[in-house]
């Protein structure tokens, strides 16, 4: 059966999130500590690709407004399949930590790359199509932590050797996602050939659009509370007298819901219009986050985790688009890039800054600031949408 270039694309982020996420989750902070490292470095080499993603996004998306999205796709799944066999090598936290950098390069390359291809690719369907790729790697997302728990839990007596099979897999899956990508065809979008100067007015016009700024500060502050959600619910949980197998269903179920109803909340920003999805949808994620802290118990969080992660869905599903639909053919590489470098800013702080107002007031007040920052950002993004309206 042939596949279409769209399904092929999707495989492949599948694939390629996959290889990502079971580099880190649950492996890294067990391998880090099986090299000697204490928290704080840990934490350090938590954060390194989550860094390389802040820099390299940006880049990533103007090169590809020059070279094509094809060439850098296919330079990112290079990394994705050289990075993992690096791991094996390694017997030091700071070679660790040279390694995780390399290695961030993939996915802050890949994911605002393939982002911009699809919207190329589509129009009147184009949260739907970017729903379904999204819905694509998270499925990679979800199944890489199963595969690497198990892999470590089965060799338990030799942590050794189930960390360098986690890695060989994680290569294994880097080298499957690069051999679907020879199978791509040439599907850039057919522009005429820009120049270096071209290029670069092309990324200070979309660095100049307002509301495209506004619309990516939106997702960063959902992800935002989505790095608060995902670091301190399991600590509040456990302490709330949840058991870890409670916990961990409250974090897949958010996961499962926002997999599952992002093609469909697409779909409605493609017939209903996007402003309107973004503001409710990030109320809604506002005042779940802010929740959290008004419940002890299994069932109320389990739902509020799922409306969270409904909530996730219909912004996220909204703000990808928007955004491709407010630039330019030629800078919609860049368009995704600073949305991907926006959104890895604010997944990074939401931790870090939550992280102090919990030590100071407590992890329910941490709940509270992350609604209270989503809340402000959403309504920013309103009066800008109602002034450029009028």
């Amino acid at each position: 059966m042939k596949l279409s270039p769209f399904m092929l694309l999707c495989i492949t982020g599948l694939f390629a999130i996959f290889s990502s996420t079971i580099s880190k989750s649950p492996v890294l902070p067990l391998f880090a500590t099986h090299l000697g490292a204490g928290p704080s470095e840990v934490g350090i080499v938590a954060s390194v690709s989550a860094f390389t993603g802040i820099i390299a996004s940006i880049p990533a998306g103007i090169l590809s407004d020059r070279l094509g999205r094809r060439r850098m796709l296919f330079f990112s799944l290079i990394v994705f399949s050289t990075a993992p066999f690096l791991y094996i090598l390694i017997d030091n936290i700071w070679q660790l930590a040279l390694v995780r950098f390399y290695h961030g390069f993939a996915t802050a390359i890949f994911v605002p790359v393939a982002m911009a291809l699809v919207a190329d690719l589509f129009h009147k369907e184009r949260g739907e199509k970017m729903g379904w790729f999204s819905t694509a790697t998270l499925i990679g997302r979800f199944m890489a932590p199963i595969a690497g728990g198990t892999i470590i839990g089965a060799l338990v007596f030799n942590p050794g050797l189930s960390y360098k099979i986690v890695y060989l897999i994680c290569g294994l899956a880097g080298i499957i996602a690069l051999i679907l990508t020879f199978r791509l065809p040439s599907i850039d979008k057919k522009f005429e050939r820009q120049k270096w100067k071209e290029t670069f007015s092309s990324f200070k016009s979309v660095l100049s659009n307002r509301l495209i700024l506004t619309t990516a500060g939106v997702e960063a502050g959902i992800l935002f509370a989505y790095g608060t959600f995902e670091t301190f619910l399991p600590i509040y949980s456990i302490k709330s007298g949840l058991t870890a197998y409670e916990v961990g269903i409250c974090l897949s179920a958010q996961i499962i819901t926002l997999a599952f109803t992002k093609p469909a909340m697409g779909r409605f920003s493609d017939k209903h219009g996007r402003k309107p999805q973004i503001f409710w949808g990030a109320l809604l994620g506002a005042l779940c986050i802010s929740s959290f802290s008004l419940f002890k118990s299994f069932f109320p969080i389990l739902l509020i985790s799922i409306l969270f992660g409904l909530s996730l869905s219909i912004v996220t599903s909204a703000t990808s688009a928007f955004i491709a639909d407010l630039s330019k053919s030629e800078a919609r590489g860049s368009a995704m890039g600073i949305l991907g470098s926006v959104m890895d800013i604010g997944h990074t702080i939401g931790p870090l800054l939550s992280g102090i107002v919990a030590i100071y007031f407590g992890i329910e007040k941490a709940f509270i600031a992350a609604g209270v920052v989503l809340l402000t950002i959403t309504f920013v993004f309103f009066v800008k949408v109602s002034v450029i309206k009028n």
